[in-house]
């Protein structure tokens, strides 16, 4: 009997992990996390893109624990801030801060500015990588707006703020269903998809 594939997900977060499940879901693989690893060596994120920072999760993972890993970058980028907060996007309120506190910030920085001044993208990078080194990097983006005040339930980050214009409502208003339809995250990932499969394929029985 072959034994499934296993795959860490370099992260801790519970809402990322549960989101890259959802997206993943049908791939014939084990998802872990490094909530599974206790012994997992703290990853600095100090890349100067989403992707050199997915790119060091995936392969400094992959090497620690000899296994097949994932490492993802996302975040905010929005164009009247000059791209902030980008790469800074889970610490822009400073090391530690909440999601709300990150979100406050952002709207405090746009006060004044029109909606149609407003315009951003999500950003996401995923990097596989193996014991034997980086295996492949995708990219997705999703275009939208940054709302006057926090709108939905659903989602992390800057969902709450986060409008898509056809729909007239955030992210956190549109649910997962919606959302991993269209996201950063799912169009990367959706790339990753094929890439795991193919990967599959040729270890199997390794």
């Amino acid at each position: 009997m072959t034994r499934m594939l296993e795959l860490v997900v370099a992260t801790k977060n519970k809402k990322k992990l549960k989101e890259i499940r959802e997206i993943l879901k049908g791939l014939k693989v084990k998802i872990t996390s490094l909530a599974d690893y206790k012994d997992c060596p703290r990853i600095i994120e100090n890349g100067r893109s989403f992707k050199e920072n997915a790119a060091k999760k995936a392969v400094k993972i992959a090497h620690s624990l000899g296994k097949f890993a994932l490492g993802e970058d996302s975040g905010l980028c929005i164009h009247a801030l000059g791209g902030r907060p980008g790469i800074y996007s889970s610490r822009f309120a400073g090391k530690n801060k909440s999601d709300r506190q990150n979100n406050l910030k952002v709207l405090k920085l746009l006060e004044g500015l029109p909606l149609a001044k407003r315009r951003a993208y999500y950003a996401c990078a995923v990097a596989l990588a193996d014991k034997g080194g980086l295996v492949k990097i995708t990219e997705g983006r999703c275009s939208g707006l940054i709302g006057f005040e926090h709108r939905g339930a659903h989602g992390f980050g800057y969902d709450p703020l986060f409008l898509i214009p056809e729909y007239k409502k955030t992210f956190a208003e549109l649910g997962e269903r919606i959302k991993h339809k269209m996201s950063h995250r799912y169009k990367a990932l959706l790339k990753v998809r094929k890439i795991i499969q193919k990967y599959i394929e040729k270890h199997k029985g390794n």
